[in-house]
């Protein structure tokens, strides 16, 4: 149909948006290549000794020269340092590093849950604009970290910059869901996450150490974040605010239907109006619903516990995990320079994300959620088959390099992208803010639980860390399997009728009060 074809305004617009993705993705990747430069550097500002072998042993692990050199002058054998201070100091540095990493995380957290209430009291468009301020702020501060206390610039400017992402993590799912066609609203949903992990990428390949990952220029590498923020602030401006907004929200209706009219290319937009007063009708109905009445509303309870299931599972699958042992399998498998086939990880999920996009409204969600959940289990299993047997079989560590790379594939085909955009197809206008802010928060304090416990959890199981995560994906498999229903296709009130039906097992049609009571086993 004419309302649901592919305009140039409509991708201009979903680009334009999904630039705040990619940053997410380039500051979730951009601490990671130069670790041991900054880590040096903090050395070397708080004039903190370090052995010259030591320095050259970690510079190393991320460097493609043959010969490393030292960033930053040390003493190869102090004579002041007794091993008490060493300690000390070494403790300082890894608090210092530890804050630098986590700091993004905390800010993510804290944010997530005002996304939605400064897109519904700015707008979405303007509130994009003022999510960039952040990331401007940020990223000066970190540009600028080699002109001051380096730790006190980077950590500070990490933590506004998770501050801004965990404002984009709410604000950009909701604007694409809300200004995409049904038909075409789960493969536009899926671009959030394609631009996460093409941020990644990105990161990863300007990390290298002759591009920006070095002692001159990795605070270069920190702060380009800035380039980003002023363009995307510029386009914002070209870019239609949500009709979803301007008529249920502002009730401006020829301001609705001008902003359609422009997504859509034509002047015929009766189907996405009809739709959206059926939403405001349900918002008059349902009022603001508030995060702790998602919890205490039966409307409500069922859909966001689901929704923050799929966070859980998102997250809980092991994939950080298979990020963290990637470089230590590569080199055992004898590869010289490790750090380009972590980035040719980053390529296969890049690659698989964007296939997702085209797969997602011909297979579906759950049906691609559930074949992703399937194979990163048997990938699992044989990660960690690969790891037990590594050191009795050199060559079972080409079948955990092959493990790597499916489990990625895998992921990305469903349980990375999908729960970004599925929730706010759960829930209608009244309760989405509310919905993907607390989903958002879910996932960012997954996200910080696993980075923060892993360790731990690896020291404790070691090669077997991953049968751990196998079950644990095959947990929430079923879980998925039994609880979620296919939303593909569907209008909000349609996704609305198929929770509601799970009790009553009626086929009726949605009802004006959205009730959304139990939720069983989908439909075959």
């Amino acid at each position: 149909m004419t309302e649901d074809k592919v305009t140039g305004t409509l991708v201009f617009t979903v680009i334009t948006a999904v630039l705040g993705s990619f940053q997410f993705g380039y500051d979730i990747g951009v601490i990671n290549a130069p670790q041991q430069i900054i880590v040096a550097h903090y050395r070397h500002v708080l004039d903190i000794p370090l052995d010259d072998r030591k320095a050259i042993n970690n510079y190393t692990i991320n460097s493609t020269d043959e010969m490393p050199t030292i960033p930053y002058p040390m003493n190869p054998t102090p004579t002041s340092w007794d091993k008490k201070d060493s300690v000390a100091s070494d403790g300082l540095i890894t608090m210092l590093w530890s804050l630098s990493v986590s700091s993004f995380a905390v800010g993510g957290m804290i944010a997530s849950f005002f996304g939605g209430w400064l897109g519904d009291t700015l707008g979405r468009i303007k509130a994009m604009l003022v999510a960039n301020s952040l990331s401007l702020i940020g990223a000066l501060l970190m540009g600028c970290s080699k002109l001051g206390p380096s730790h006190i610039f980077v950590i500070s400017g990490r933590a506004i910059s998770g501050f801004y992402c965990g404002l984009i993590s709410g604000l950009v799912p909701m604007y694409v869901g809300e200004i995409a066609p049904t038909t075409l609203r789960g493969a536009l949903g899926a671009l959030h996450q394609l631009a996460i992990v093409l941020g990644i990428l990105v990161s990863q390949i300007l990390g290298l150490d002759f591009i920006l990952g070095n002692a001159d220029l990795w605070h270069i590498m920190l702060g380009l974040s800035a380039g980003r923020a002023i363009l995307q602030s510029l386009l914002l401006f070209f870019c239609p605010e949500s009709p979803r907004y301007l008529y249920i929200k502002l009730e401006k209706e020829v301001r609705a239907k001008k902003s359609l009219k422009k997504l859509r290319g034509c002047d015929d937009v009766t189907k996405d109006m009809i739709e959206i007063r059926k939403e405001k009708e349900e918002a008059s109905n349902e009022q603001k619903v508030s995060i702790i009445q998602l919890f205490t509303s039966s409307s409500y309870r069922q859909p966001i516990l689901v929704a923050l299931m799929l966070h859980m599972a998102q997250q809980f699958s092991g994939i950080n995990g298979i990020f963290y042992y990637s470089t230590s399998i590569f080199q055992s498998a004898g590869i010289r320079q490790p750090v380009y086939a972590t980035i040719g990880v980053g390529v296969v999920n890049t690659v698989f994300t964007a296939l997702s996009v085209f797969l997602v409204e011909k297979a579906g969600r759950r049906s691609l959620f559930l074949i992703g959940m399937t194979g990163m289990f048997f990938c699992a299993i044989f990660m960690s088959v690969g790891l037990v047997l590594l050191n009795k079989l050199t060559w079972m560590s080409y079948i955990s390099m092959t493990a790597i790379f499916l489990f990625v594939s895998f992921f990305e085909i469903g349980p990375g992208p999908i729960p970004w955009f599925m929730v706010a197809e759960f829930f209608g206008q009244g309760p989405r803010p509310a919905a993907l802010a607390l989903a958002s928060f879910g996932n960012w304090a997954c996200n910080f639980i696993i980075g923060l416990c892993f360790p731990y959890i690896e020291g404790f199981f070691g090669p077997y860390v991953f049968f751990l995560f196998a079950g644990v994906v095959l947990v929430f498999t079923l879980l998925i399997f039994f609880k979620v229903p296919e939303t593909k296709g569907k209008s909000f009130e349609e996704i609305a009728a198929e929770f509601r039906k799970k009790k009553s097992g009626s086929s009726q049609g949605p009802k004006a009060a959205v009730e959304m009571e139990f939720l069983g086993p989908p439909d075959s």
